[in-house]
């Protein structure tokens, strides 16, 4: 299946969902999976059928560096405990896009390369506004039932930390930084929420995006 057919069908399928409030859309998988890169490209399109699209990512709801790390900066518990500020989240955008909800909402609270909050105003969302939210861990229990559909990015974890090394060594110095930070900190997190969650049964469709010239769309019922 062609990039470009996997994205309209989601597209589609997307705009094909009508709610009374905007429509919140998860879009989970692990670290380097394409998750932000699966979102902007469906961003345009969902545009092109009609639809506004609010675009936001866990990134904007870090917790402080010293409650991160509070466990340890190495620590995968940590990582799937403390990295985000659920409650936030929760008040910030999916509760004012949900039901009964105000569409008041702000897009991100944390600048997490600075370690400082960001100080931004709401904005208004239209009632068929679609929110295309990426990152980790979105459809553990603090967050599942706030979903109204839930796209999971699937790739195999050695296809993921090659990406991470190109991606991701400007930022952390070296690839060896890089690929020590994903198996100690980054994977060993994950495997703990596929144990604790298995995100991948709460999914409505599984993108496999091991080769993403040619992904492969799975709808579960």
């Amino acid at each position: 299946m062609t990039r470009e057919t996997v994205l309209s069908q989601l597209a589609d399928t997307i705009v094909s969902l009508q709610r009374p409030h905007p429509l919140r859309v998860a879009i989970d998988g692990i670290d380097a999976s394409g998750k932000t890169t699966l979102a902007d490209q469906l961003t345009p399109l969902i545009v092109q059928r009609g639809r506004p699209v609010i675009r936001a990512s866990i990134d904007g709801f870090h917790r402080p560096r010293s409650e991160r790390y509070q466990q340890g900066p190495d620590s995968p518990t940590g990582y799937y405990e403390d990295s985000f500020d659920y409650a936030a989240l929760q008040s910030a955008l999916l509760h004012p896009l949900g039901p009964q909800g105000s569409r008041c909402y702000r897009s991100a609270i944390f600048d997490v390369r600075n370690d400082v909050p960001l100080e931004t105003k709401e904005e208004e969302a239209p009632p068929n506004a679609v929110l295309l939210f990426d990152g980790v861990f979105l459809l553990r229990p603090e967050l599942n039932a706030l979903w109204n559909y839930r796209i999971f990015v699937h790739v195999e974890f050695e296809v993921a930390l090659q990406r991470a090394i190109v991606r991701d060594q400007t930022f952390f110095g070296s690839p060896e930084v890089v690929q020590a930070r994903y198996l100690q900190r980054y994977f060993p997190g994950q495997r703990l929420y596929f144990q604790a969650v298995n995100p991948q049964k709460r999914a409505d469709v599984i993108v496999e995006n091991n080769d993403p010239g040619h992904s492969q769309l799975v709808f579960l019922d």
